[in-house]
């Protein structure tokens, strides 16, 4: 059974996780979230790097048995992934915006990016927009706002609508654009109260989708190759019952998180 670990700076990353797990549903997942410094989008580049390094420090020390790395993360992964990669020979698989979907299915050739002001800022950021979206005009805006309301609809289940209203007031989305790229593992977790208050006819596009392909990819080129085609004699029923039970949770602080929820605390 391949173990994948899937990190994010908070539960932005389990819109990553749901992919996975509807295209690798035999896999074991560990989910690290650092929201002792909740948001990624205001942290510094190098304060960044040092959360990676210490991640894969952590995971050696652990001796952690890991196939494949996901940074869920797009500010993380825009800044760190090239860092991360040089101290670990395990796979990373990082989550950047999806702007060349974007521009490639868009009729109108206008389009925006929605993201953190650490990743609508960066160059990285600017040079997917320069190389595969030259021929559309891109809007770009930047919030950290849509995080803390994505992280309060996951522990509460409840839309903040106010505060909701008030930010894509504030933010103003030009309703030329056809296709909105959601440059933020959090804001698909809030997709469907995003496209409500939105105008009808702009697509929200992520990343998730393409990752779990390229984590599947990954797996089969290293002879992980376990999947629902080739595990026959795994049950539907009792993979399902045991779903919740092959995800385990780390988190740098615990303050925030539900009592309900299992989850490990950890130092980074």
């Amino acid at each position: 059974m391949p173990h994948i670990l899937v990190f994010d700076s908070g539960i932005g990353g389990t819109s990553v996780l749901s992919h996975l797990k509807k295209r690798l549903p035999y896999a074991r997942y560990s989910y690290v979230m650092d929201n002792a410094l909740l948001p990624y989008g205001l942290q510094s580049q190098e304060t960044i790097k040092s959360r990676l390094i210490s991640l894969l420090s952590w995971l050696d020390n652990t001796n952690q048995s890991v196939d494949v790395i996901v940074i869920a993360c797009n500010t993380a992964s825009t800044y760190a992934l090239d860092t991360a990669r040089q101290y670990t020979t395990t796979p990373i698989v990082g989550v950047v915006p999806a702007i060349k979907p974007a521009a490639n299915s868009s009729v109108r050739k206008h389009i925006g990016l929605l993201a953190t002001p650490a990743t609508s800022k960066n160059a990285y950021t600017a040079n997917l927009i320069s190389n595969f979206a030259s021929d559309c005009q891109v809007d770009i805006y930047h919030t950290t706002e849509l995080v803390s309301i994505a992280e309060h609809f996951h522990w509460h289940k409840c839309i903040k609508q106010d505060q909701l209203r008030s930010e894509l007031d504030r933010l103003n989305i030009n309703p030329g654009i056809d296709k909105l790229v959601l440059g933020c593992t959090h804001f698909p977790i809030i997709k469907n109260a995003l496209k409500a208050k939105l105008h009808t006819d702009v697509d929200l596009i992520d990343s998730g989708y393409a990752i779990a392909k390229r984590v599947e990819y990954l797996l089969t080129q290293h002879g992980c190759t376990y999947s629902g085609k080739n595990m026959t004699g795994v049950r539907e029923e009792l993979l399902a019952s045991n779903q919740n039970e092959l995800t385990h949770w780390y988190a740098t602080c615990t303050a925030a998180i539900k009592h309900c929820m299992s989850v490990e605390l950890i130092k980074l």
